[in-house]
């Protein structure tokens, strides 16, 4: 046993008495899969399963301090322009993550509602269902909430809510002077009631937010935590210093 494995539970300590305040929402950009295969000499497929592994692993960190709502950065609309092999790769992993949830005895025994933000209709039918189908077995469940960004683009869900809002207009159902903050809010992300974003978390040591829930994470000045690990490895160290962050921010706040 060497001294990093004797130290790094102590240290976990430390930060968890450093962190009084647990933020609700967590979004995370899970950046730096394809670097990290690269840099291990592996293909792409296998970072980005390495990367889906290292989520599976924080979902038990997450509960374990009591967050309540996490928001993955997983496929945004840009990340159709990477290569069509690529992009087949990395459905056919979300398809096969999605199925294994409605089996999981973690989603069931922590009583984690697994939802997609994004636009669906830009995800082939095959991995739309997969992810219908994960929504609806685990509809009923409030203990945690795992939101899962797939085709995702921050000014693209402005503008699709913007479209319902001028839509219900048109149709007369709301008049334009009841447009307000907490109508655009409820008609974002399918009106699935997600709260503002507390901390955003981006790996890879790339700093900037790229259009992530600009609404509910620039609109609310939630805190942002970069740092240099690749997503694969992800420690529970940074997800703690993440979170000192945030609270150190709350505490400042109240002064």
């Amino acid at each position: 046993m060497n001294a990093d494995s004797l130290l790094r539970p102590l240290y976990e300590k430390y930060l968890k008495m450093q962190c009084t305040k647990i933020p609700t929402h967590i979004a995370i950009i899970q950046d730096g899969n394809r670097r990290f295969a690269k840099e291990m000499g592996l293909d792409t497929a296998k970072g980005h399963r390495a990367g889906a592994d290292k989520t599976e692993e924080m979902l038990d960190w997450a509960h374990e301090l009591g967050i309540r709502y996490i928001t993955l950065y997983s496929f945004s609309t840009e990340n159709f322009h990477r290569s069509e092999d690529e992009v087949k790769d990395l459905f056919r992993l979300f398809k096969e993550k999605f199925v294994q949830t409605i089996t999981d005895k973690r989603v069931h025994r922590y009583k984690i509602r697994i939802q997609m933000v994004g636009d669906r209709s830009m995800l082939p039918d095959d991995l739309r269902e997969v992810v219908e189908s994960a929504e609806e077995a685990t509809k009923d469940y409030h203990g945690f909430t795992l939101n899962i960004a797939l085709a995702y683009g921050g000014r693209n869900e402005i503008v699709l809510a913007a479209r319902e809002i001028v839509a219900d207009v048109r149709n007369g159902k709301i008049a334009p002077e009841a447009i307000d903050v907490q109508m655009v809010e409820s008609h974002l992300h399918e009106g699935r009631g997600i709260p503002p974003v507390d901390l955003i978390i981006r790996t890879g040591n790339d700093y900037r937010t790229s259009n992530f829930l600009p609404w509910l994470a620039n609109g609310h000045e939630s805190a942002v935590y970069f740092c240099a690990p690749y997503w694969p490895l992800f420690r529970k160290i940074d997800l703690l210093r993440a979170i000192r962050t945030y609270d150190q921010r709350i505490q400042a706040k109240a002064h």
